[in-house]
């Protein structure tokens, strides 16, 4: 047994031996032969950011080759509306490493996540999951370092409210039972998700917590460590369908979306980045941040206006994008400043040993912190299609590099100060903004397309689809008209309740 995997908590990676990468169609086989496995389940995600499932019984050994190496037909109009009716056949094909046992299935099923194909074989240009593929491949090519992401999942659990050790209104942040109610809840979401292949750095009670009408609403957070973006996303999505579907046997409602009530804190979906290349990590140079970081951040500086267009993709997101909130509205950056759009958190770079300060019976720990530097990017929200976010955002990055001014438009925006304090009006004044609306981000991408479809990362299909569907909204004033009205409000937040 490797070492490194003796305490994996995926099944499948555990029993085969070998990391989830590494996965053979012989390795699914010998699998399912030798645990029992009844049924085969594929999931993909399709145009409403949602996982779709295909089962299969096992008929046979030679009906399991046959899908695992054929995958099956499906119908592409009904899950993408880029798609027409006339020539919506689609294959889709399951990829080995993503294999993991269903927590929920009572008949023994194992489920892969697949990739879509056109007619003639080929990738499908505007699949999500091809899309961010593209964009690493190309973020790789101009820059020879690998792109990788993590997400920060924000949800509300709402349940009754019983009355007992009632928490105190938007102060949960890390709150222990019995005043947040939902922590074993939480648990259980993160152990299934890691049985998934999910790697996840630590998870937590957040701000909101309030009481409507008797029940109960109680934001949490999981949050992943930072791997390969393509793996980061699939990691999102399985870990959504997951908190759902625990949530759903135990009587819970849950939501990722980007606001819920006038007040009180709104649920994010920050993405941090790193920068890697042979193994290590390119954010730190001599203990401070590096020139490979910088560069980056000044690539999502000048395509921050058009990434709104992929991380906050319905009209509630703008009602979080305000200020006092702990959410951007500015273009800008900073160190530990959770009143910019990127943040840069604290890095371990400190030159003191905590751990033998904390515990001096310990040795000199040496350990290489310069791995756990990322930077964040906080305006997407749970409405995010997670893999077009992702890849725009490796977009972005790669466009820093692209850039001969880089180093001087990072400095440009860096700010060190609440920029929403009073005394910091004049710097404020200096800073461009981030959309206010769906049809305003629409604009921002309709002007800033091209730096996404260079390298044939985003088609223009795709592109063409999410600026009608953000226009569809007739947004533009919307966030000024009833930001007072709580009634107007509370049927918005009603309609998109359950997006993602």
């Amino acid at each position: 047994m490797n070492k490194e995997l003796e305490m994996n908590p995926n099944k499948v990676v555990a029993y085969l031996g070998k990391p989830c990468s590494q996965f053979t169609k012989a390795d699914i086989v010998r699998y399912i032969k030798e645990n029992g496995i009844r049924m085969v389940n594929f999931m993909y995600p399709a145009g409403d950011g949602r996982l779709k499932t295909l089962n299969f019984v096992i008929n046979n050994e030679a009906y399991l080759d046959a899908i695992l190496t054929c995958g099956e037909r499906v119908d592409g109009s009904s899950l993408f509306p880029f798609i027409e009716a006339g020539s919506s056949d689609l294959y889709v094909l399951p990829r080995f490493s993503t294999a993991f046992l269903d927590p929920f299935a009572e008949i023994p099923t194992l489920s892969m996540l697949c990739s879509y194909f056109n007619k003639d074989g080929e990738p499908l240009e505007s699949s999500p999951e091809n899309t961010l593929r593209k964009a690493c491949k190309a973020f790789n090519d101009v820059t020879g370092m690998e792109f990788q992401a993590m997400g920060e999942l924000e949800y509300y659990v709402i349940a009754p409210d019983e009355g007992v050790f009632p928490a105190t209104d938007q102060k949960g942040y890390h709150e222990s039972a019995p005043y947040a109610k939902f922590n074993e809840f939480r648990t259980q979401c993160m152990a299934y998700i890691a049985q998934a292949g999910g790697q996840i750095k630590y998870g937590h009670s957040e701000v909101g917590n309030f009481t409507i009408d008797n029940l109960i609403y109680e934001q949490n957070e999981i949050e992943f460590l930072p791997v390969n973006a393509c793996d980061a996303a699939d990691q999102l999505m399985i870990a959504k369908w997951i908190i759902r579907n625990l949530a759903y046997r135990l009587g819970y409602d849950i939501t990722f979306a980007p606001k819920i009530t006038a007040g009180k804190a709104g649920s994010g979906l920050h993405v941090h980045m790193r920068i890697v290349k042979d193994g290590a990590n390119q954010m730190l140079a001599d203990g401070v941040l590096s020139p490979t970081a910088r560069k980056a951040i000044a690539g999502m500086m000048e395509l921050a206006p058009s990434i709104t267009a992929f991380g906050n993709t319905n009209p509630t997101s703008y009602f979080r994008l305000v200020p006092h909130q702990e959410a951007p509205t500015n273009i800008c950056w900073g160190d530990r400043n959770r009143s910019v759009l990127v943040r840069v958190p604290l890095g371990w770079a400190a030159k003191s040993d905590m751990c033998r300060i904390a515990n001096p019976l310990e040795a000199d720990s040496n350990y290489d912190t310069t791995q756990k530097q990322t930077v964040e990017m906080r305006s997407p929200d749970g409405s995010a299609d997670i893999y077009q976010l992702i890849a725009g955002l490796a977009v972005a990055c790669r466009y820093g590099f692209e850039l001969d001014n880089a180093i001087e438009i990072a400095e440009k925006t860096y700010v060190n100060v609440n920029i929403h304090q009073k005394e910091n009006e004049e710097k404020l004044k200096g800073l461009a903004q981030l959309p206010d609306s769906c049809e305003v981000s629409a604009d921002c991408l309709q002007a800033q397309r091209a730096a996404f479809e260079k390298y044939n990362v985003f088609s223009p299909a795709m592109i063409d689809g999410i600026i009608k569907r953000l226009r569809s909204y007739g947004d533009k004033t919307l966030r000024s008209e009833i930001e007072n009205n709580q009634e107007e409000m509370l049927k918005l937040v009603n309609r998109y309740f359950h997006c993602g």
